[in-house]
């Protein structure tokens, strides 16, 4: 073996090892929130993702049912439903790749393939995303540069890296998500920007 295939080999060894330790630590965190902390991260994005979807004029978006450890869309969800905005969410397929159904405010929620939330109702296919104004993601922490650290199953890298017009991208975390640097490998996408309970920061130019 040459020094240059070692190389090759460990360097994505180590980039794996420093995102499994990071995604520990992260999600170890979350856990510990209360619940007052989770209701008030819930509330704080619901008016933080009601302002940029104002500011972007959007009529459809996708979005995601969170985990109980995720800042909570839900409000956000049903209230967009409410005003007459279109909401795809994502159901996870074995192939890595993502379905959509369109959101109901009297539809059930499912437990999907990893443990999700997900909704019950008419798939759609990946390509149905395609025409959303907007694409609210879930992330385990994003960095300064936009670069977003994913739990670990590549389903978003797919869905973003697969769009050929892609729309303003943002990510959910919670504010202390909002790091100096995330490990990368080349397929991983970065995001437009972050919605936190208490802000919403535009981090990098939207896709074409």
């Amino acid at each position: 073996m040459t020094n240059g295939d070692t190389y090759n080999r460990t360097m994505p060894d180590a980039i794996d090892d420093a995102k499994r330790a990071l995604r520990a630590d992260l999600r170890e965190r979350r856990q510990q929130h209360s619940d007052a902390v989770r209701a008030a991260a819930a509330e704080g994005v619901k008016v933080q993702l009601d302002a940029l979807v104002a500011s972007l004029g959007a009529r459809s978006v996708s979005c995601f049912l969170s985990t109980p450890t995720e800042p909570g869309t839900h409000d956000f969800i049903m209230d967009a439903m409410a005003r007459g905005i279109r909401v795809l969410l994502p159901i996870t397929r074995v192939d890595g790749l993502l379905d959509w159904a369109v959101a109901d405010p009297t539809g059930d929620i499912a437990e999907g393939l990893f443990g999700v939330p997900e909704p019950v109702g008419e798939v759609l296919s990946p390509s149905a995303v395609n025409d959303v104004d907007l694409l609210i993601i879930p992330a385990a922490a994003v960095d300064r540069t936009g670069m977003r650290l994913g739990w670990g199953r590549g389903y978003f890298d797919k869905t973003i890296g697969s769009m050929e017009r892609c729309p303003p991208v943002y990510a959910v975390i919670f504010d202390s998500e909002l790091i100096d640097e995330v490990p990368r490998d080349l397929h991983d996408q970065p995001v437009t920007g972050v919605v936190t309970p208490t802000q919403t920061i535009t981090l990098a130019p939207a896709r074409r």
